[in-house]
């Protein structure tokens, strides 16, 4: 009988959040997980990570991929920026390229300034040009959207060159694939490790238009790929398989940050159950329990350890309790107990 606990059984397991992953698992993970982001907030210059995922350290080996432009950096979902393995360039570029009808004179000046002097980084941009970095850095950022240029950043240093698009990637045709056609590839993926999903949850994290990812879960439906259950959708194969086999839930505790996948997948969820009205604490991680998001930790962002105030449950009140001491030591595994510690939990003051 296909029901919620074996689907989130079965997400935790393709998440590798009930069995760490090795490199090879994890690979296969991140591809399918694209374009993938760095820690919210604290994350600027480092590379992207996929929080408990890995049996390794992820992130110096998201670092080293980097290095080698294994992974390469982009402007996809909503225009922010993300990292995808290389070979999956043309697939992303053909889904969010904006492309551009008529070049502005700063746009054009720019451009015929790179392909006549080669690779620049911002500030030879303005030493020639006259321009100034706030001028300069919107202009870059909307040629790169269009794919016309790229922004190699291999680490985690500011002085990065910008080349032209087809310099960098000669074999990527930005035609090959539909926005429908590559959008299919990527729900396919998606599927797979969300287990079930909605044409909102996917909307959230991808970033497109919900009649286009309609169109495209429809094709997966009529080709056999995809089969509507309840207000989403299964891989066929995986409903054959949720059919047949009976799922144990282990109980876990997770802290995730908001870049994580399946943090932006349910997002606008997460902001009504747990609304902000008063600014008076911000929402900086969001609880995931047994598969399932059941709380947030309120506190401040800055750099460096939050400042947390209080973590909130919708438990009931005997979970809570039995589970009190879990539930701090995950919040402890993303931000340190000595520099902040957590002053409350439910409202009340922690000795």
């Amino acid at each position: 009988m296909l029901n919620q606990t074996d689907i989130c059984s079965l997400r935790m397991r393709r998440q590798h959040l009930s069995s760490s992953a090795g490199t090879a698992e994890y690979d296969e993970l991140y591809r399918d997980t694209q374009p993938g982001q760095n820690v919210y907030w604290n994350g600027f210059g480092d590379p992207p990570s996929l929080a408990f995922r890995a049996d390794f350290d992820d992130m110096e080996y998201n670092r080293r991929r980097q290095r080698t432009r294994q992974l390469v950096k982009g402007r996809f979902a909503g225009g922010n920026l993300g990292w995808i393995v290389r070979e999956d360039m043309e697939l992303f570029a053909c889904l969010y390229r904006k492309p551009l009808d008529r070049l502005s004179d700063k746009q054009r000046a720019l451009y015929t300034l790179i392909e006549r002097e080669g690779p620049l980084n911002i500030q030879q941009m303005k030493e020639v040009t006259g321009m100034l970095v706030k001028e300069i850095t919107p202009v870059l950022h909307r040629l790169q959207e269009a794919f016309l240029l790229y922004e190699d950043q291999y680490d985690g240093e500011w002085d990065r060159c910008w080349y032209r698009f087809s310099e960098s990637f000669p074999a990527v045709d930005l035609t090959r694939y539909s926005r429908v056609e590559a959008l299919k590839i990527l729900l396919l993926r998606y599927a797979r490790r969300l287990v079930h999903v909605t044409l909102d949850m996917a909307k959230n994290f991808y970033r497109v238009p919900a009649k286009e990812l309609k169109l495209a879960a429809e094709e997966l439906c009529a080709e056999g790929e995809l089969t509507p259950w309840e207000d989403g959708y299964l891989l066929t194969e995986d409903r054959a398989l949720l059919e047949k086999e009976d799922f144990s839930l282990c109980q876990s505790v997770y802290v995730l940050h908001r870049n994580d996948i399946l943090v932006k997948s349910f997002e606008p969820l997460l902001k009504t159950v747990w609304p902000n009205p008063d600014k008076a604490a911000d929402n900086l991680y969001y609880i995931l329990v047994d598969g399932d998001f059941h709380g947030v930790v309120k506190g401040h962002f800055k750099n460096g350890p939050y400042l947390l105030e209080d973590v909130r449950l919708d438990l009931p009140d005997d979970v809570i309790f039995r589970r009190r001491d879990e539930v701090i030591e995950a919040v402890y595994r993303v931000n340190d107990r000595e520099l902040s510690p957590l002053p409350r939990f439910m409202g009340e003051k922690l000795a």
